[in-house]
């Protein structure tokens, strides 16, 4: 039946569901920055935030979550005249009840009320008609990173004392210069009690007049009233500022603890926009993630500028959708492919021990889910790749190569194994000199992480060596017609250190196939030409 109408493709489809995602999360996320109107001034509660009214802060430090008399806190800090315009930080040093020493919670309570408020005053704090509160936990069940140490036995701590000096991670507090040799080095395998160092809390400070019977969801359960009908001033913890590599131990003999209180203003849609991340962050949680897979979810919003973020989000995004198309034309390509001709089977081999290697280092450094889990997707596909490249089926327990090489193959081979002899003799002294290296200035905290770390490096540092035969494979056919170029196009690699190699390599291709071009009127392994191509497709068109 003739029809001008075709089937839309899978890539149009996914991209058309990209661009709709994207711009219903851009109106979904402006809405949060835009206040609801008011009908009549009659209908708003305004803000007692517009009379700027003068405020002080208390923060108090309790074994229990809702403390219910004044003897159940301790009085920590105090400010005054707390001027909640501006950002400030304070330090302050925490007593650790024996309770929490031994496995216990500890919570920090934080009052803004009326200057003139007692303090000790238990009913002035809680029922007192300008009173907010808010409160965060000070501890956190958290299993600490193992402790590394040299392998040879010298130098030991070097990198402990170094990492609880500069204050790097959770790991910090976790590691001891008294149990860095291999027979006493102690790991725990089971969550033990953390000390938060640092809260951030912040105030509304935007005068926003909020409809009386529209209120925004997620602030109405923080509004509170006066006498007059005036919404005090809205006080919040940002609990996407509470990060691991803010925990530090605590063990049976830490007394005290320093504490870094910071403050922040906050616009009203900032305000929204943490409440809806804070919101999203429980789903994660219960879905199995792990909590160091959620501190990476909050790295992407406390670290990050506003503005910044939403084109880190626009870039993610446009990633994940690179990734996709990249994944399903090296797919297609591979899948339709007989013949290797052309094609480095050592690149392909490379790839997929790399992208193995790659995976085991992150699975070593117990990398988050979001990371661990593409990359290992990634192996599964380079290793079926190498099932084509090198033509080998599996029947029962055994490989098998299905079939021999042609000429055009067996010429392939010859210039992949003139190219490799080459490399090898910069490659191997090099990883040798590096592993050398690593063993004695770097503290591990196994032999296995010695190994996968020693081949991690040798990935990233000279896995631009083993892409070199395709470029010299492609400088001697004269061609870059065997190549899955729309793959290359799409494919954005992940990993920091790899970019820049991977770049040089992706500019020499494109030089190449700019000198290349590909002949449309040549046979391919099919025996088909891309002017044959071109007319099957128009007469599918037609039909």
């Amino acid at each position: 039946m003739a029809s001008g109408y075709q089937l839309p493709s899978l890539t149009m489809v996914v991209c058309g569901l990209f661009v709709a995602y994207v711009l219903h999360s851009a109106w979904t996320l402006g809405q949060l920055f835009v206040p609801p109107s008011c009908p009549t001034p009659a209908d708003c509660i305004q803000p007692l935030i517009a009379q700027q009214p003068p405020l002080q802060l208390l923060a108090f430090t309790s074994l229990r979550r809702q403390p219910s008399q004044m003897g159940d806190m301790t009085l920590v800090h105090r400010v005054k005249k707390f001027d909640y315009l501006t950002d400030h930080q304070s330090d302050i040093h925490v007593a650790l009840p024996k309770r929490v020493r031994n496995n216990g919670t500890y919570f920090l309570h934080i009052f803004l009320t009326s200057p003139g408020v007692d303090p000790e005053d238990w009913n002035a704090l809680v029922g007192g008609e300008r009173s907010m509160y808010a409160f965060s936990p000070l501890t956190q069940y958290h299993t600490p990173d193992p402790t590394t140490f040299n392998l040879l036995g010298k130098d030991e701590g070097q990198k402990s004392q170094a990492s609880e000096g500069e204050g790097e991670g959770s790991s910090r507090s976790s590691r001891s210069s008294d149990n860095n040799k291999p027979n006493n080095h102690q790991h725990h395998q089971h969550p033990v009690t953390h000390f938060q160092s640092r809260v951030v809390f912040n105030v509304l400070t935007d005068p926003v007049p909020l409809p009386r019977h529209e209120l925004p969801y997620d602030l109405g359960r923080s509004l509170r009233l006066d006498t007059r009908g005036r919404y005090l001033p809205i006080l919040h913890v940002d609990s996407l500022s509470a990060r691991l590599r803010d925990l530090v131990l605590v063990s049976s003999d830490t007394l005290a603890a320093n504490l870094t209180l910071v403050y922040a203003p906050v616009s009203y849609g900032k305000l929204r926009l943490w409440l809806q991340f804070e919101g999203a962050l429980k789903p994660i949680s219960e879905l199995g993630f792990s909590p160091k897979d959620v501190d990476e979810v909050k790295g992407i919003f406390s670290d990050t500028n506003l503005y910044f973020l939403f084109i880190t989000f626009l870039i993610a995004a446009l990633h994940m959708l690179f990734d996709f198309l990249a994944f399903k034309n090296e797919i297609s390509f591979w899948r339709g492919r007989r013949s290797m001709a052309g094609i480095s089977p050592s690149s392909v081999a490379w790839r997929a021990v790399s992208q193995i290697i790659v995976f085991l280092y992150l699975l070593d450094e117990n990398t988050s889910l979001l990371v661990l889990v593409p990359a290992g997707v990634g192996g599964i596909i380079e290793l079926w790749k190498v099932t084509k490249a090198f033509h080998i089926r599996v029947v029962g327990w055994r490989l098998k190569v299905e079939r021999a090489r042609t000429d055009a193959e067996s010429t392939t081979q010859q210039l992949d194994s003139q190219g490799i002899t080459y490399l090898s003799y910069l490659l191997y002294p090099l990883l040798v000199a590096g592993a050398v290296y690593s063993l004695i200035y770097t503290p591990h905290r196994s032999w296995y992480s010695w190994v996968i770390n020693t081949l991690v490096n040798g990935v990233y540092a000279f896995g631009f060596l083993f892409m070199l035969p395709q470029l010299f494979i492609n400088y001697k056919l004269k061609s870059v017609a065997h190549l899955p170029w729309k793959a290359f196009m799409y494919k954005v690699r992940a990993h920091r250190v790899a970019c820049f190699r991977d770049d040089v390599v992706f500019i020499i291709y494109l030089y190449q196939r700019w000198l290349y071009p590909v002949d449309k009127s040549r046979v391919n392994e099919f025996g088909e030409t891309g002017e044959d191509q071109k007319q099957l497709k128009d007469k599918k068109k037609e039909d």
